[in-house]
């Protein structure tokens, strides 16, 4: 027999591996559009609530889309359908569409944002880089060690790869051996120093600070920034993971999927394919 499945049920769900009462008081998470009671005949995941994501979830007949970064994150004091978030907003009202974000408290949890990162590095005893609440495994960023120490040319090229990245800025020193290494998802600028203090040789995030990278230039610290997009989009199978099986457990055939629209917003031109004859 078919169970049905309503918004405010993965709204719960969600909740209980991800509390919503986690996330950070700035942020804003949990449902940004729809109506908790309205009946999910798919679902459609992906890191951004962009215009071509709302446009997949509407070929393929999603109707509630769960994104990590939130669509609403200030108050809103006008809808001017002419902008891109007014555009989606339109089409989500006009389609049904419902929205959640599940942001801070999903990078915060002990089996969040970050470590997926860590475990797309193949990190072992992992442990967060900052402490949040009373419990010792949540927190921002994580701290682990590879299986066995690698040559620090070998694991930089080994980052690039397991992330799918043809560049990546690096600061600070390149280390000869590595074995303790620091990620945070996302832009993990602030966390360097408790990297740093957790004996990392290296820390991967992303949207590194200028003033950061003198840090670590003046610490000995290698920092590699991978970009937003990269080291967050790794938390993408876990949650298609998550929803797939609760749909399943639950006796539901309502299609879960994970955007096959949504790429990193920035692009990496490489500097010798420049024309010489400038």
């Amino acid at each position: 027999m078919v169970s049905s499945i309503k918004l405010k049920d993965i709204l719960a769900h969600v909740g209980q591996f991800a509390p919503w009462e986690l996330a950070e008081p700035w942020d804003n998470v949990g449902l940004m559009v729809g109506n908790p009671d309205q009946e999910a005949t798919g679902v459609l995941i992906a890191l951004d609530p962009t215009l071509q994501v709302i446009e997949e979830a509407i070929l393929k007949k999603a109707n509630i889309i769960l994104t990590h970064h939130p669509l609403i994150f200030h108050p809103l004091k006008s809808i001017n359908t002419a902008t891109p978030l007014g555009q989606f907003l339109k089409k989500a009202l006009v389609h049904d569409i419902a929205v959640v974000s599940c942001h801070t408290n999903l990078d915060i949890i002990s089996d969040g944002v970050s470590d997926a990162l860590a475990r797309a590095l193949y990190l072992r005893n992992t442990r967060p880089l900052t402490l949040t609440g009373n419990r010792p495994d949540q927190g921002f960023g994580k701290v682990g060690n590879l299986p066995k120490p690698m040559q620090g040319e070998s694991f930089i090229h080994f980052v690039a790869q397991r992330l799918k990245l043809p560049a990546m800025m690096i600061a600070g020193p390149q280390p000869q051996t590595v074995s303790t290494i620091a990620v945070c998802g996302g832009s993990g600028s602030e966390l360097a120093e408790a990297a740093f203090q957790a004996g990392a040789q290296v820390y991967i995030t992303a949207e590194l600070k200028h003033s950061v990278a003198r840090w670590a230039e003046d610490n000995g610290l290698c920092i590699i920034d991978a970009g937003h997009f990269a080291t967050e989009n790794v938390i993408i199978p876990s949650l298609l993971a998550r929803l797939t099986a609760f749909f399943t457990e639950n006796n539901n055939p309502a299609p879960v999927i994970a955007s096959q629209r949504q790429n990193s917003p920035l692009r990496y031109y490489i500097a010798e394919n420049m024309p010489t004859n400038i």
